[in-house]
């Protein structure tokens, strides 16, 4: 997929839980090889995961919760920008 990418750039790639399978060595070059898909193409990923390493390497997180039943509410949070706040 990524060959692909390289060779003929799309504006997005939609990955979805594709780190499901892997531990947590592999999660960690899955997610270098992003960051350097990402600064060789002007392609924006969107990785739809639950492994916490995977998160914690993202820009920015999105999340759904539901706080009372039937009731969905959206949450954003920008990295950078909680990094900033905290240093």
């Amino acid at each position: 997929i990524f060959g692909v990418f390289l060779t003929n750039p799309a504006p997005i790639c939609v990955l979805d839980e594709v780190d499901a399978p892997l531990d947590d060595a592999n999660v960690t070059r899955f997610c270098d090889l992003l960051d350097e898909m990402a600064r060789q193409t002007d392609t924006r990923f969107l990785v739809i995961t639950h492994h916490a390493v995977t998160m914690a390497r993202m820009d920015r997180l999105f999340g759904v919760t539901m706080a009372e039943q039937g009731v969905s509410q959206l949450v954003s949070v920008d990295l950078r920008k909680a990094e900033a706040l905290v240093a």
